[in-house]
């Protein structure tokens, strides 16, 4: 398994989650005539958070590939 596609594959799913949430938050403030469109701002706020965390996990283990990949070709060259 590829590490960097691992951690590409990571941020894409973060940033569907980052904007799922931020529709959502912005459709609570579209929508205040609508009572059966409520939306759970602390969820969101949660999930926001959450792909947030992803985001940067993701990042440190791409940087982290990087890192690895670099040592192994100082050791072979």
């Amino acid at each position: 398994m590829d590490i960097l596609q691992t951690g590409l594959d990571g941020l894409h799913a973060a940033e569907s989650k980052l904007n799922r949430a931020a529709s959502q938050i912005s459709r609570s403030f579209l929508t205040l005539d609508e009572p059966q469109d409520v939306v759970d701002l602390s969820s969101e706020a949660v999930a926001l958070m959450t792909a947030k965390r992803a985001f940067e996990t993701n990042l440190k283990l791409i940087e982290t590939s990087s890192e690895l990949q670099q040592s192994t070709l100082d050791i072979l060259g």
